[in-house]
């Protein structure tokens, strides 16, 4: 390759969830909690914090399906709400694929990631996962930390 230049980008956003839910698809047999720690990992997360996130949102079941009443629908492992169909349709992630739990722990490791890089590493950014408002992410936040104690105290993580 003499003379030739390697070019490297930087794929963020979409494109890394894009890129990730590729290498998914290859991936599909691996255990949920894998799937979560590796998630985890990728994003640069705290893996126990993505496994109390999944606890508490699907009780680890990666068919749960629960309809708000504001007419939205969440789904599988991490509880995906349908708010994000349309730009999870945008990188090829259909809905049925959130059936998959390794692409549902991926793309809940991505919103995540994303409410974090947009409000900082603090529990608001842990609270905005499930909520909008102020009260309601406060409430989701304790949740998430009592259970994420929990899992740290029975060393679940590892």
């Amino acid at each position: 390759m003499s003379g030739s230049r390697l070019r490297v980008r930087d794929v963020s956003g979409a494109k890394r969830l894009f890129a990730f839910f590729a290498l998914l698809l290859a991936l599909a047999s691996l255990a949920r909690a894998d799937c979560l720690d590796d998630a985890a990992n990728y994003y640069r997360l705290d893996p126990t914090l993505v496994r109390a996130i999944a606890w508490h949102e699907s009780g680890m079941r990666p068919l749960a399906v629960n309809r708000n009443s504001n007419g939205s629908v969440d789904v599988g492992l991490m509880q995906i709400n349908s708010s994000w169909f349309p730009t999870l349709a945008r990188v090829g992630i259909a809905p049925e694929h959130l059936w998959n739990p390794c692409v549902n722990a991926y793309v809940g490791a991505w919103i995540l990631s994303s409410n974090i890089a947009r409000l900082g590493p603090n529990w608001k950014a842990v609270g905005a996962y499930n909520a909008t408002s102020p009260d309601k992410q406060l409430r989701y936040a304790n949740q998430i930390y009592a259970r994420w104690q929990a899992l740290q105290r029975a060393g679940a993580s590892h």
